[in-house]
């Protein structure tokens, strides 16, 4: 006797639930990421095959361009940023009003010598976004400027970490000049930061 093969029915799976729960995902992650800031300068940084992530809190950061001027960029908290700002006047002997305070805590970067800062915090939002250094800050065997700022920031927490963004082709020199004048502040551990690349 034959055997009498059963109905196939067609499967059907309703992907509805599933494209809900995508969605919800995708949405979740975008409003809770934070998007990376550009640099002030375009920095063609070194490859490496390190994987060692940078921290995410308690971090500044120093950008040297090709032609060997420095940025700093303080940590983002903007009480301790107007702190900073407040301890490198009394080294230097300047005063700084509370819309330029208010304009340092809301920068990107320091790029300027500290005579230029009053003039660079009272320009407008836009100016200093548009604003490009012809100078940086000095970083020198007779003008440590750049030292005072990792140093200043090290008095307001002395828990800041510091990560040095330098671009492949900056002569070494210049960043000798940096890397010696943080051995005579007794700060010897930094990140250097590079893009990835693949271990072969």
């Amino acid at each position: 006797m034959a055997r009498v093969k059963p109905k196939r029915h067609n499967i059907r799976v309703d992907m509805t639930a599933m494209t809900d729960v995508s969605f919800l995902l995708l949405t979740f992650f975008i409003l809770t990421a934070q998007f990376a800031k550009p640099d002030i300068e375009t920095i063609n940084t070194p490859s490496s095959i390190s994987q060692k992530l940078l921290p995410d809190a308690s971090l500044m950061t120093i950008l040297s361009t090709t032609d060997g001027r420095f940025y700093f960029t303080p940590v983002e908290n903007g009480t301790e940023r107007i702190a900073l700002l407040d301890k490198m006047g009394e080294k230097y002997g300047m005063t700084f009003t509370d819309k330029e305070k208010v304009a340092f805590a809301n920068s990107k970067s320091v790029g300027v010598p500290m005579n230029q800062l009053k003039g660079y915090l009272n320009l407008s939002e836009e100016d200093r976004k548009a604003f490009k250094s012809k100078t940086g800050i000095p970083m020198d065997s007779t003008n440590k400027q750049l030292i005072d700022w990792v140093q200043q920031s090290l008095t307001v927490n002395p828990d800041y970490k510091l990560a040095i963004k330098g671009d492949v082709e900056t002569k070494y020199p210049k960043v000798k000049s940096l890397f010696e004048g943080l051995r005579d502040i007794d700060f010897l551990k930094f990140w250097l930061i590079t893009s990835q690349e693949v271990a072969q």
